[in-house]
């Protein structure tokens, strides 16, 4: 499987969030190099890490909203929630032994591109517009 890069059109302009961003790209890169390693532990490690670390991005990102006001904070924190729980499914199944590394690093993917593109790109865009 490629791995993920970053790329300028992910860039929200607001610099803790890109930030944070980058490093969630480089724990699915991190979860990649495991599953390509075939390292069961190490893949139960940085999904761990990564999935930590992401809950702890989407704390920082709702506080954010909140501080400036962003008029759509709920129906982001849903969808944080509904990302979490499909997340939590796959972690789930791991556990029990069933392969679905490859499936996860699609969601994960996926899932993150688009919502810096289009729900992160709202906040930001709200953000720039109140200064």
């Amino acid at each position: 499987m490629p791995h993920m890069q970053w790329s300028n059109a992910l860039d929200t302009g607001i610099d803790e969030i890109d930030k944070q961003h980058r490093r969630i790209i480089d724990y699915i890169n991190s979860l990649y190099d495991a599953r390509e390693a075939r390292d069961e532990e190490l893949v139960a490690k940085v999904l761990t890490e990564l999935l930590d670390y992401a809950f702890s991005h989407f704390g920082y990102e709702e506080r954010f909203m909140r501080e400036i006001g962003y008029p759509s904070l709920e129906a982001h924190q849903v969808i944080h929630q509904q990302f979490a729980q499909k997340v939590e499914e796959f972690v789930s199944r791991f556990e029990a032994g069933e392969d679905v590394e490859d499936d996860l690093i699609n969601l994960l993917n996926r899932w993150l591109v688009n919502h810096i593109k289009n729900e992160d790109g709202d906040y930001a865009d709200f953000a720039r517009k109140r200064g």
